[in-house]
């Protein structure tokens, strides 16, 4: 199998393009790396296309090391021939493969080793032949030998049906077609272990859906639910018509001494040794999909979260809401320096409102806060009343934002928390962190575990490697699409950079403290252990704001550095005009993009990414992203009524719709068939999290404290 080849098929690319991209990734170059700098190379695929590539191509050379084992075993057996050889080498799956390997993969002793070894296989033979005129019993009887361990002419013929119903397990093809056949025409069904306990299961109590229509996120929740012990899950096969296709297949003679022993084999074959391992493999392989599913929907929600707009220029109070222990506060400058943290106690069991109010009003006037950042756990709706009474009581104008403090108590507690906190307690740490949250979302949610963050479904039921791998290339793509100052970057956030491992982001910081600021790129490679592959690949993503060279403040590399010179010297500029305005429009200077490119021998992606560059040098991405709402009043779920429209932030996108936070503390769900007026598969083709978005109230349960919501606005007549 030619894996480039297939590769281009099944992503839609030339092979030219996979060709490079394979060719850098064996090189040792970084999926950002390839994606922002090896544009001419690959014909400027993503970093989306990069990584699915990347997956693939580990998936089929994993897949083409098992068939060369696969075939040397059987060559060593000596019984290969051209057409298994063939077949081998056409498996598209690993599946297909081990189907084919069945056969010949050393066996733990079976039922139908122990009748081989009984010297049955001859009487099999003679039954499959399905040639016999003379009853059965009597071919057996000279079968019969007691010191072999066969009794009886029963026994020698049970036996003989052990071998052919292994025979027929270990036929590749009979797998392959009974597996479609379950796949297309199969149910999945559970029932209660218990139908009267109460569980957040009870619509799986009685549950039967075909296994071609069943969606992953009932898949991963009938998983649970069976972890759980709540549910019995199971295949229902579509037995009839596999037994017709088995019995076609094994029965090719009208014999009516033969036909019955095969059609008991048959029987034995599929209920014994097919029918559980296929459902076995259905179940894995549906899990495999659903986790897939979930795990990109966790990734594009992650997305989204990391690449929320700063809030820049504001000193904000971050609040630790909590009853018992109190409220943790934390005042933070525009840079991220804690200034100081204290602890009020406004909310149950000791209800010290007007003396934290007092507290509160010092703080804001001593430190000019303009904003409150309010986590949004336990007792957050408490803390959002008492903070929108003290924004009427005071003078200055103070506005607050509710932000998802899903990941602060495990930043909190973590070693890392600790060495940059190391005098803080948990709850200081954690209002320090949910006051950074919004002061730059992307710098203070790397140091927690992706895993932690909370926008995604199921995420602890699944492979947990594949999606740590998955979520960590998430991060890193947002961390290097963003870039990174570094003079201010910890080692949380330099790790998540191309060719930075977290050694490598120690040493940086170590390098920078007994060394003071970097003033120029060049001096990463001084820094321990850092050298010439990993400059060439973190040296873009890195920038120095006021350093010697201008154009280290950009994402121009330094591998271009000449040629952007030269072309700012043909017109007549040179790189101090970066620090103004006077390249803003540069790229209308240039009449002929091809012939500029062709005169400096620079392609013409490179050259369009450097002008663009340098009209906008160092410009943040993240601006174009939807801004958080900041409130400055408060709403009850009590107040809402339906028909009332109000204004959200979508929280968090799973496979049935999206969770909207609209000023109440429990987010409102606006079901897939409320999000707009087209047919969409999923919610995110229409929705991604952070969005604003106007929503109206369908209906408010206070008991259950739900709240249904939708996005597809009716007017009052």
């Amino acid at each position: 199998m030619n894996i480039n080849l297939k590769l281009a098929e099944e992503l839609k690319i030339r092979p030219a393009q996979v060709d490079a991209a394979v060719k850098l990734i064996d090189e040792g170059n970084t999926i950002p790396f390839i994606a922002r700098y090896r544009k001419e190379a690959t014909g400027a695929l993503n970093d989306e296309v990069l990584r699915n590539l990347y997956d693939r191509l580990t998936y089929l050379r994993n897949l083409q090391e098992r068939k060369d084992t696969v075939l040397s075993s059987i060559e060593e057996q000596g019984v290969m021939t051209e057409e298994l050889r063939t077949a081998i080498e056409a498996a598209e799956t690993m599946v297909v493969l081990e189907d084919l390997y069945r056969p010949y993969r050393p066996k733990r002793r079976t039922r139908a080793t122990i009748a081989k070894e009984k010297g049955l296989e001859p009487l099999a033979n003679l039954i499959v032949l399905q040639m016999i005129n003379t009853p059965l019993e009597q071919e057996a009887k000279s079968y019969v030998n007691e010191e072999k361990g066969v009794a009886s002419v029963e026994e020698a013929i049970d036996g003989a049906c052990d071998i052919i119903a292994e025979t027929i397990s270990d036929e590749a093809d009979y797998r392959s077609h009974i597996r479609g056949l379950t796949e297309k025409k199969g149910h999945i069904q559970s029932v209660a272990k218990d139908a009267e306990a109460e569980s957040v299961y009870e619509m799986y109590y009685d549950f039967d859906e075909p296994i071609a229509k069943l969606p992953g996120h009932r898949i991963l929740a009938l998983n649970r639910g069976e972890k759980e012990k709540m549910l019995t899950v199971k295949v229902i096969a579509p037995e009839e018509d596999i037994m017709k296709y088995l019995f076609k297949k094994v029965i090719t003679k009208d014999n009516p001494i033969t036909s019955p022993v095969l059609q008991r084999a048959a029987e034995d074959s599929y209920q014994r040794l097919i029918a559980p391992a296929i459902e076995r493999e259905i179940r894995n392989q549906l899990t495999e999909t659903a986790e897939d599913g979930a795990i990109s929907v966790f990734g594009k929600n992650l997305a989204q979260l990391l690449m929320q707009p700063p809030i820049a220029n504001q000193t904000v109070l971050g609040w630790d809401p909590a009853f018992r222990t109190g409220c943790k506060l934390a005042v933070v400058d525009a840079t991220g320096k804690v200034l100081d943290t204290t602890v009020i106690f406004p909310t149950a069991p000791q209800n010290k409102v007007e003396e934290s109010k007092v507290v509160l009003k010092k703080l804001i006037s001593k430190y000019n806060i303009t904003l409150i950042s309010v986590g949004n756990g336990t007792a957050s709706r408490e803390s959002e009343k008492i903070i929108v009474d003290l924004l009427k009581e005071i003078p200055v104008p103070v506005q607050y934002v509710i932000t998802n403090e899903a990941g602060a108590s495990v930043y909190s507690a973590s070693k890392l928390a600790t060495e940059e906190f190391p005098n803080f307690d948990v709850g200081q740490r954690s209002a320090t962190s949910i006051a950074r949250r919004v002061q730059d979302p992307l710098a203070e949610l790397v140091k927690i575990d992706p895993k932690s963050i909370g926008v995604g479904q199921y995420q602890h039921d699944m492979n947990q490697k594949k999606l740590g791998e998955a979520l960590g290339g998430v991060v890193e793509d947002c961390v290097n699409r963003v870039g990174v100052d570094l003079n201010t970057a910890s080692a949380s956030l330099l790790e998540y950079v191309s060719g930075i491992n977290k050694t490598l982001a120690k040493n940086i910081v170590t390098y920078r403290e007994e060394n003071g600021k970097f003033t120029t790129r060049k001096q990463l490679l001084k820094v321990a252990k850092l050298g010439p592959k990993a400059y060439e690949q973190c040296a873009g993503f890195l920038r120095i704001s006021d350093g010697k060279n201008p154009l280290d403040a950009t994402s121009v590399h330094p591998e271009s550095y000449e040629i952007t010179e030269k072309l700012l010297e043909s017109l007549g500029h040179t790189t101090a005009d970066l620090r103004g305005e006077e390249l803003s429009h540069i790229s209308k200077e240039i009449k002929d993009v091809k012939k500029v490119a062709e005169d400096l021998g620079v392609g013409d992606i490179t050259l369009q990414d450097i002008l663009s560059e340098l009209e906008k040098p160092g410009r943040d991405p993240r601006e174009d992203m939807p801004k958080p709402i900041l409130r400055s009043d408060v709403l009850e779920m009590s107040d809402l009524t339906p028909g009332m429209v109000l204004k959200g932030t979508v929280r968090n996108v799973i496979d049935f719709g999206a969770f909207v936070d609209i000023g109440v503390h429990q987010d409102g769900l606006v079901h897939i068939s409320q999000i707009c007026d087209r047919y969409i598969k999923h919610p995110l083709e229409a929705v991604s999290v952070g969005d604003v978005v106007d929503v109206q109230v369908m209906s408010v349960d206070l008991k259950k404290q739900r709240i249904q919501l939708t996005m597809k606005i009716k007017q009052e007549k």
